[in-house]
């Protein structure tokens, strides 16, 4: 028998090596199990436990999805519950990681992020934490220091990339856009989230500050019913 090495990709980057920071990619989430069980019942042992505190969180790989760093992987956790609490008793890391979430489906399916439609409204509910798995969205990828420094620094999101800034369509697209390094000075005003984001949607909407409420999807009026994918994502993720 004999192996015909000619079709094989390229090397993989030594382990280890970094993204630059900065850069723009396409990524996809994965979800990797961690055994604690989530608010909903889709979301049974999907939950990691946190060794310093009661929080719970996503334990998320991130794969680069083409340009340069394609096939290149780092990984991140995103609270869902539990930690430090704001002053009126909810979880801040879930504040934090449900802005992310929404960028990310905002990302993933062009929606823009002042759009409050009933259609749009509708593809921002989820019926569990689960139906994130392998959504892939437009991101900036930062390196992060570690607090402790017997550990190396690590690529993590700076921020997902919305349809209303003008990196967007070209890095969905997979083409190479300038870096803009964390450390750089603040990016232009244009690309800033307008204010209807921040406006506080209605608990129907399933986006209510609640610590880790993951309702059942439900359908708006005049909105388009989601198919759902083998292994629990909606089709409508990555449509």
């Amino acid at each position: 028998m004999s192996f015909d090495l000619n079709d094989a990709g390229p090397q993989m980057a030594p382990m280890g090596e970094l993204i630059p920071d900065g850069t723009f990619a396409k990524v996809m989430m994965k979800l990797r199990p961690g055994g604690e069980n989530g608010a909903s019942e889709m979301d049974a042992g999907l939950l990691k436990a946190s060794p310093h505190s009661d929080a719970k969180m996503l334990d998320c790989e991130f794969t680069v999805t083409e340009g340069p760093y394609a096939r290149r992987k780092f990984w991140q956790h995103f609270t869902v519950a539990g930690g430090k609490l704001d002053e009126k008793g909810q979880s801040k890391g879930w504040n934090i990681s449900k802005s992310a979430f929404r960028a990310m489906i905002d990302s993933a399916l062009g929606l823009k992020p002042d759009d409050l439609s009933e259609t749009a409204r509708s593809k921002r509910v989820i019926a569990g934490l689960k139906q994130l798995d392998g959504i892939t969205f437009a991101a900036r990828i930062m390196v992060e220091a570690p607090d402790n420094p017997n550990y190396r620094d690590s690529n993590k999101i700076a921020n997902v990339v919305l349809p209303n800034e003008p990196t967007y369509a070209a890095i969905m697209r997979g083409e190479t856009v300038s870096p803009e390094p964390v450390n750089a000075p603040p990016r232009k005003s244009s690309a800033a989230v307008p204010a209807a984001w921040n406006a506080q949607a209605p608990a129907e909407t399933g986006w209510s500050n609640a610590p880790q409420q993951a309702p059942a999807a439900q359908a708006q009026p005049g909105a388009p019913t989601s198919a759902a994918t083998p292994g629990g994502a909606p089709a409508w993720l990555n449509s």
